[in-house]
């Protein structure tokens, strides 16, 4: 998934409400809707007796017209995950086969562990290929515990680091430090730690100080404590495991992996590599080159063999690679396409969060969007308008975003349960980023389904999704908008029968989609605030729309977006030329007669901006539970919360403009 930048998430599922917020004093979005909607004479469009026409919004006039998609036939490559094998069968340690099975409740292999574990276990190298949610975390943990224990001098904390393992985000080392402590209850002699940015330096360097034998970091903070910590040393380091190779290249540590090979090349012994990744880029193919000694590659759709090129296409150009190699997404993965006129894009949205989490239950699902403004904007609005007091049942929305406090990283190593959706509202930038993403659904055998928002003028990214063997569905815009017909709360103006015509069931399902575009432009017109709010979200979407690669910007051209109906999309009514993060509240009818305020104004979404902020943010998720559970959700499979997170934190090298204005806590 390609350039670096922060991304965001929208997580919903349905919930009933749990502890309530009274004692903040702050005005919260839900209590500014209840006062908008005290007023509801004035605030929505009235129904008149007589039948007359209620106040639309024009969604769905002057739109384009969505065009026929015309795409090759796919063979999609199949990885068969599950194997019948046990552990048992295995060389390994009774004790650790019995910790597989009753600590992490697992007792056959898959595919990947089947292929990587012996090889690592006879001391190759090895690069290891396979679809995310495979248990790629396991084919190497078993492998370095298993030789760990076996040391005829027992391990000990004085030893120092004797495996180091190198994740992109926090989460995953979080995540990755856990299962080591799992496979290690029967080993408690061999310590294990992790490094990762938010926590406290002092209190690492004091675990560092006392000794880890098996160390989990980041990248950025091993190089800040490969600098600054003098109890810190590699001499004993037997394993180096660099995990996400990918999404580390992509996040722009590619600096900080040099770093971390100097160092480990200047004072370890020989030691054993192995590199794990979803896709095999041209990034990664050189990063093998550089630090593995005769690797074997692993790919778990073909067999295990000695040549880097034989599984997957690899030129000197890395474009050209890129456009040849074949990706592997789950089989039990159903995937999505709907073609949306821009106007529509923000009810269509609101339609299927409600199917899918309303009118159906027990749904969790995560909405990728490209920048932290536009989370926050979703949430606010969504938490507001759909999931209100008035709401039954009531819907639940989370939000995570690199800007947040704790830099939550939701579209990488977050392996959330049971998310059964993932809705990709803004499209990735690379083939790349979307496997990362659907990826989030259908893990370890499980089903999911994913769906893609594009405008049809965005049709083209297909047709790029299917030179990877990836092949889409195709959901009707009418299919989506149809779910409205389940609740009267968004009745039209007339009385619809099911016996009546499809072209009437049409036309009460537009005025419908109407309705509730309608009550998204009350709500952000009611006050400065959530004016604001709209303006900046669709600020920080134009600016996320210029940093597509050039490879693609045939296809996500600025150019070809109508920036009224792209306004329309963030509940806003005015016009692109009346935009402005300082103006205030514009109720119905309400104007801009400066010309010379309207002159500048009408620069502000992209001549105001450098080239890129959109922390590329992407995952929004929702899920029944106390919201007091939250940080429990992100560290136990059973915790239960609702979330909303943004995919990717700033925290990455390869800076954007838009990175300069929000940068992260390191």
């Amino acid at each position: 998934m390609s350039s670096a930048e922060d991304q965001l998430c929208l997580n919903i599922s349905s919930s009933f409400s749990s502890s309530s917020s009274a004692r903040r004093k702050p005005v919260s979005a839900q209590q500014r809707w209840a006062r908008v909607s005290a007023s509801a004479d004035r605030r929505t469009p009235q129904r008149k007796k007589d039948g007359g026409a209620i106040k639309t919004s024009s969604l769905f006039k002057h739109n384009p017209e969505i065009p026929e998609i015309h795409r090759a036939a796919v063979s999609q490559v199949k990885e068969q995950i599950f194997t019948t094998d046990s552990f048992s069968d295995l060389d390994l340690h009774p004790h650790l086969v019995a910790t597989l099975n009753k600590v992490l409740n697992v007792s056959t292999v898959t595919s990947v562990q089947k292929q990587t574990i012996p090889v690592l276990l006879s001391g190759r190298d090895a690069v290891v290929r396979s679809q995310t949610g495979s248990g790629k975390t396991l084919s190497y943990a078993i492998p370095v515990v298993q030789s760990l224990q076996a040391v005829q001098q027992k391990v000990s904390r004085s030893d120092g680091p004797l495996a180091v393992v190198i994740v992109p985000t926090r989460e995953l080392a979080q995540q990755t430090f856990q299962t080591f402590q799992k496979l290690l209850k029967p080993f408690t002699w061999i310590v294990p730690g992790v490094l990762m940015g938010g926590e406290k330096r002092k209190a690492e360097k004091a675990r560092l100080r006392k000794g880890i034998n098996i160390l989990v970091s980041t990248p950025g903070r091993l190089v800040d404590h490969i600098r600054n910590t003098l109890s810190i040393a590699f001499s004993g380091v037997r394993w180096l495991i660099l995990d996400e190779a990918d999404r580390t290249l992509d996040l722009g540590f590619e600096k900080d992996l040099t770093v971390i090979l100097n160092s480990l090349n200047s004072t370890g012994p020989s030691r054993q590599n192995v590199l794990l990744s979803a896709t095999l880029t041209h990034g990664v193919t050189r990063l093998a080159d550089v630090c593995l000694n005769d690797p074997v590659s692993i790919h778990v759709s073909g067999p295990a063999s000695s040549d880097l090129t034989s599984s997957s296409a690899v030129t000197s150009d890395p474009g050209a690679a890129s456009q040849l190699e074949s990706f592997t997404v789950p089989e039990a993965l159903k995937q999505f396409v709907v073609v949306v006129p821009s106007k529509i894009r923000l009810v269509c949205l609101a339609a299927f969060i409600l199917d899918k989490c309303k009118f159906s239950q027990n749904n969790k699902l995560i909405v990728f969007v490209s920048s932290c403004e536009a989370v926050e904007f979703l949430h606010t609005l969504f938490t507001a308008v759909l999931a209100g007091p008035s709401a039954n049942p009531q819907l639940s929305f989370l939000r995570l975003h690199g800007n947040m406090k704790q830099e939550d990283v939701a579209a990488r190593g977050l392996d959330l349960p049971q998310v059964t959706w993932i809705v990709q509202y803004t499209p990735p930038t690379a083939a790349t980023e979307y496997v990362h993403r659907v990826g989030r659904t259908a893990r370890i055998g499980g089903r999911g389904s994913s769906l893609i928002f594009l405008t049809p003028a965005e049709t083209g990214f297909i047709n790029e999704l299917a030179n990877h063997n990836i092949s889409l569905s195709d959901m009707k815009l009418q299919d989506i908008l149809s779910s409205l017909m389940q609740d009267d709360t968004y009745r039209g103006r007339g009385k619809y029968h099911s016996k009546t015509s499809s072209r009437a069931l049409e036309q009460e399902t537009r005025e419908r989609a109407t309705v509730l575009q309608t009550e998204f432009e009350n709500f952000v017109h009611a006050d400065v605030q959530s004016v604001q709010a709209a303006k900046k979200a669709l600020q920080s979407f134009l600016r996320a729309y210029t940093t597509y690669p050039a490879h693609l910007k045939h296809v996500f051209h600025i150019r070809s977006l109508h920036l009224g109906h792209a306004a329309k999309s963030f509940g806003l009514r005015d016009a692109p030329q009346g935009l402005s993060a300082t103006k205030g509240p514009s109720g119905p009818g309400s104007r801009i007669h400066n010309k010379n305020q309207n002159q500048n104004q009408a620069r502000s979404p992209l001549n105001n901006q450098k080239k890129a902020s959109s922390s590329r943010v992407s995952c929004v998720m929702m899920r029944s539970g106390d919201p007091q559970e939250l940080t429990d959700m992100f560290y136990s499979p059973v915790a239960a919360v609702p979330l909303t997170a943004t995919r990717g934190s700033v925290s990455v090298t390869e800076r954007t403009a838009d990175q300069l204005i929000n940068k992260p806590k390191q």
